[in-house]
């Protein structure tokens, strides 16, 4: 059955240039759109910027450019970052625009009738690098420095206006404990919840600066909405019209783990309180928040100042020498989709390349094709009568793969993936048919085996597609399964057919050779 599902990102601050750490969130949420679309559901991927930031303002003004322009020109970067590894977002939201400026002053106005919104006044330690408050309690345990740069946390005073978050702790609670609102991987639930149960205080959602680059807080032009509740508005901004708004609740919110708290517990909170509100009784919460862990450099946190940080240039570099699918893979097999870091390094790149590319997938590629080519005169061989034991084994992998998709658990998918191509080679050393075909009476059966590899490979080839779309379409272009302009199904999509001509005989992920 056709649904709508609804795939977001963090939206990235635009005081500098992307980053791996920013193709990744994206590139996984690319990789869940793509799997709805395979799974025969219509898919919606948000992506965008965050602009309303003291750090973007600065990083223009030591520029000596209008923070408009900086604005801007990084959200272009950002655009064409994302392009460039084929990611296919619908809408890209800014939140300088003025669709999102209507949007977010329209729900502090809502959230001011109801009381979640109110003037009061603040007295604590706040994180500058983060524009966050910080709980007495939680300054302490991080020494009165940021636990993300470490620097000190500053001690203020101030009139803001507060979300009446404490409002929200037994629902939260409740919702968590009985998984309705999921976090993956799991083990960042009891985290989570261990918090929420130590208690909610009400949190400062406003700043007192009139001359702030940011979004005025309904009628009192003197307070700017805090920027990190302005990002969080904009999952709504991007689909709150009458062509999108069955598009929510999102079906995934990709996060780093640092961000986790907002999306798991101030967001939701935000949309029970406005759930409330008349003509808001669609606004139920996300189904699931993937948060992943962080990209570190040869076992270091990487760091510009380090000369570690992996920056969009080394990112190009790579995909001229591995291919943007290449990238894509290796990001997102051997990235933190989990609970843990990863390590970039280029030797487990290389590794990962010639050992799942080259010598698995393109390996197998290209000795099927090339036995049908040597033997069949490049046409697809006549299957056997009955479905074999190889191609039943082949079914559940490709099953399994599927369900852990379905369970955003991509690294996990891919290496089921992966074992489809294992099993083709398996049954290729076990069966022979390289040594079979020199007896003619044997032909029937090397083409019954032939077709069968065949097969596999076109479920080997979908189950990869939505992370190497470009490469898996054209290997399924080669086994006639697939037409000019149409898009990969598990649901609609051709079986290998008898007396169709393979097309495409080059080397697939040809052996990479460090050059010395």
């Amino acid at each position: 059955m056709n649904q709508a599902q609804y795939f977001t990102t963090p939206i990235y601050y635009v005081n500098d240039t992307p980053h791996i750490g920013h193709v990744f969130s994206t590139l996984l949420a690319d990789i869940g759109a793509r799997t709805a679309q395979l799974e025969g559901n219509e898919k919606f991927l948000l992506t965008g910027t965050d602009e309303h930031s003291t750090k973007v303002t600065d990083a223009a003004q030591a520029r000596g450019l209008p923070v408009e322009t900086w604005a801007r020109d990084n959200a272009h970067a950002f655009r064409q970052a994302f392009g460039a590894f084929t990611i296919d977002f619908d809408d890209f939201i800014r939140t300088s625009e003025p669709r999102h400026k209507e949007s977010v002053c329209l729900r502090i106005e809502q959230l001011m009738t109801t009381g979640d919104v109110y003037l009061g006044e603040y007295v604590g330690w706040y994180d500058a690098g983060q524009e966050e408050y910080v709980p007495d309690a939680k300054a302490k345990q991080y020494e009165y420095k940021s636990p993300i740069n470490k620097k000190p946390l500053v001690q203020r005073t101030e009139k803001n206006y507060f979300f009446r978050l404490s409002r929200y702790q037994k629902p939260l609670l409740t919702l968590l404990e009985t998984g309705e609102l999921k976090i993956h991987p799991s083990s960042r639930t009891a985290e989570i919840i261990a918090r929420v149960r130590d208690g909610l205080s009400d949190i400062p959602i406003s700043r007192h600066s009139a001359e702030a680059w940011g979004i005025n807080v309904p009628g009192d032009p003197s307070h700017v909405v805090y920027v990190w509740v302005d990002a969080l508005f904009n999952y709504l901004t991007a689909i709150d019209n009458a062509e999108r708004r069955h598009l929510w609740p999102a079906t995934l919110q990709v996060v780093g783990k640092d961000i986790l708290w907002f999306h798991a517990v101030i967001w939701p909170a935000m949309l029970l309180a406005l759930k409330q509100i008349d003509g808001n009784e669609w606004l139920s919460l996300p189904r699931n928040i993937l948060a992943h862990g962080f990209w570190i450099r040869e076992g270091e946190k990487m760091s510009k100042s380090m000369g570690n940080f992996v920056g969009i240039k080394d990112l190009h570099k790579y995909c001229g020498e591995f291919g943007v699918d290449g990238m894509r893979f290796f990001l997102a097999s051997a990235g933190p989709v989990g609970a843990s870091d990863a390590d970039f390094a280029q030797s487990r790149l290389i590794e990962s390349y010639n050992a799942n590319l080259a010598n698995t997938v393109g390996n197998c590629f290209n000795r099927v094709i090339g036995m049908v080519s040597r033997y069949f005169d490049g046409v697809v061989p006549a299957s056997a009568p009955h479905a074999s034991e190889f191609i039943q084994n082949i079914a559940e992998l490709s099953r399994v793969s599927r369900e852990r998709a379905q369970a955003f658990q991509y690294d996990k998918m891919i290496s089921s993936a992966l074992a489809v191509f294992r099993a083709i080679d398996q049954h290729v050393n076990l069966t022979e048919p390289y040594k079979l075909v020199k007896q003619a009476d044997n032909f029937a059966q090397v083409g019954h085996i032939l077709h069968d590899c065949l097969e596999a490979l076109r479920h080997g080839a979908l189950l990869l597609w939505p992370v190497m779309p470009t490469s898996m379409t054209k290997l399924l272009h080669s086994l006639g399964c697939l037409k000019d302009g149409e898009l990969p199904s598990f649901i609609h999509g051709r079986s290998v057919s008898t007396g169709c001509c393979i097309t495409e005989t080059r080397v697939m992920f040809p052996r990479y050779q460090e050059t010395r």
